[in-house]
């Protein structure tokens, strides 16, 4: 074999081998991937009711000084009564939207955070016909999550409301 060839071969091997070398390096000192990050939207706590009154009382020991009165319940207003509701349509329609709303991943890799506020237009049976963002987030990235989660839930269920002001809360743990 002539020392012309013999030359080229050791070159094209050494070549070849250096990039191979090259490669297997970087991917050796490549870092090991992050476990991926989990979101999970809560719902609002239940309002605490304070406890019954017992059932027996000790009436053996009387008492000397009168029980003072009670005053009157307050009486209850209509409007009293529609913040009830209201509360409940909010408190449904947040768990049914947890079904629908995702955190973004882009928005978790960057690690934003924000609340939203919807405006959702509801026609008479509970389907939602419009939604708004009522107080945006500051980040759209959050704010176009909540309203596409909203219109995938499709109804709220039956509600007298015709609008509804639901908060979307984003939170990483």
């Amino acid at each position: 074999m002539p020392p012309r060839l013999i030359f080229a071969l050791a070159l094209s091997l050494a070549l070849h081998g250096s990039l191979f070398l090259a490669g297997a390096f970087k991917r050796l000192s490549a870092a090991p991937p992050r476990p991926a990050l989990q979101a999970v939207l809560r719902p609002l706590p239940e309002p605490e009711t304070p406890p019954p009154d017992p059932v027996l009382k000790n009436t053996l020991e009387a008492d000397e000084t009168p029980p003072a009165a009670k005053p009157p319940p307050p009486a209850k207003t209509p409007q009293a009564g529609r913040r009830n509701a209201g509360q409940r349509e909010v408190r449904v329609a947040q768990k049914k939207l947890s079904k629908h709303l995702y955190y973004p991943p882009e928005a978790v890799s960057r690690g934003i955070e924000g609340d939203v506020h919807l405006l959702l237009t509801l026609a008479p049976g509970g389907r939602v016909v419009d939604v708004r963002i009522a107080a945006g987030s500051g980040h759209p990235v959050l704010d176009d999550a909540a309203v596409k989660a909203a219109y995938a839930m499709g109804a709220v269920g039956e509600t007298g409301a015709r609008e509804l002001i639901l908060p979307v809360i984003f939170r990483l743990q």
